[in-house]
C-alpha cells in the first residue's frame, strides 16, 4: 500500500512523524479517512479518537482534542491543542 509523510504535533513538539497509509478521525463536516493522493485539502477536527495505519500494518490509536488537519499533495499534518496516544 502506497504511503504519506504524517506528522502529528502538539504545542509540546512532534507527537509522531513518519510514514503512514492512512489516517481516520472525525472532521467538521463528520468522520474522514486519509490515504496516499488523497486530494489536497484543510479541515478543523472535533475531539475525537485518531487512528493510525502504518506501512507495517499495524495501527496506533491516540484521542485529539481538536485541531487541524492539513492534507498536501505528498504530507499530512495533524496539529492539535494536545494528543495522547491509547495504550
Amino acid at each position: 500500500m502506497k504511503t504519506f509523510s504524517l506528522i502529528v504535533a502538539s504545542p509540546d513538539g512532534n507527537i509522531f512523524e513518519g510514514q503512514a497509509t492512512q489516517i481516520s478521525l472525525r472532521g467538521i463536516e463528520g468522520d474522514l479517512a486519509v490515504m496516499a493522493g488523497h486530494v489536497p485539502f484543510i479541515t478543523a477536527v472535533k475531539p475525537c479518537e485518531c487512528h493510525i495505519y502504518l506501512e507495517d500494518d499495524s495501527l496506533k490509536t491516540g484521542e485529539t482534542d481538536g485541531g487541524l488537519l492539513t492534507v498536501s499533495s505528498d504530507t499530512v499534518s495533524l496539529l492539535s491543542g494536545s494528543f495522547r496516544w491509547k495504550e
